[in-house]
């Protein structure tokens, strides 16, 4: 059976648990006989927008980026799993506006927790000035205005906040039920 292509776009502060998420749907997903596809801002920024820093400008030239890959996925029946900080309400709808079917899911997640949870000490860094424009710190993340799931990932097991996520895909009809 041909599915539908759709974007689950993932947004929250780093070390929320997006890729995390993001990786245990994309294995449920696959499990059900979808085409799936990650994109992850850590991996992107290696290779596709190696060339970008964090300046806003920049940001915004790393999301219109990788829109343009979701968007040509989405359109081929895949569904696109995209993690990214992607800290401004402008440039998510944007993105929304070009993908189409776009579902935004916000990771919500405590500064406090998200800097119990960084392994790579980003944000002692940050704090302690070696690492400038850093989101939650000295860069604002502007919490969605439009959103279309909420995971508490300070709250909930990944567990939980992947029945959220899947419960919703399958409200919206994005999901094949023979598979669960």
């Amino acid at each position: 059976m041909e599915h539908k292509g759709f974007t689950l776009w993932f947004t929250g502060l780093p070390c929320s648990g997006k890729s995390v998420l993001a990786n245990s749907i994309a294995e449920d997903l696959r499990n059900r006989g979808m085409k799936v596809e990650r994109l992850d801002g850590d991996i992107v920024r290696k290779s596709l927008t190696r060339d970008l820093g964090f300046t806003e400008e920049d940001r915004n030239m790393n999301i219109e980026r990788v829109t343009f890959v979701a968007k040509l996925l989405t359109r081929n029946g895949v569904a696109v799993l995209a993690s990214f900080v992607s800290p401004y309400n402008k440039i998510r709808a944007y993105s929304r506006e070009e993908i189409g079917d776009y579902i935004l899911v916000y990771a919500k997640c405590s500064l406090e927790e998200c800097e119990r949870r960084d392994v790579k000490g980003m944000y002692a860094k940050a704090r302690a000035g070696e690492i400038k424009d850093f989101t939650g710190i000295d860069h604002p993340f502007e919490e969605p205005d439009i959103v279309d799931i909420i995971v508490e990932t300070d709250k909930q097991t990944v567990e939980e906040s992947k029945e959220i996520v899947l419960k919703a895909l399958d409200k919206m009809g994005y999901l094949d039920n023979k598979h669960k």
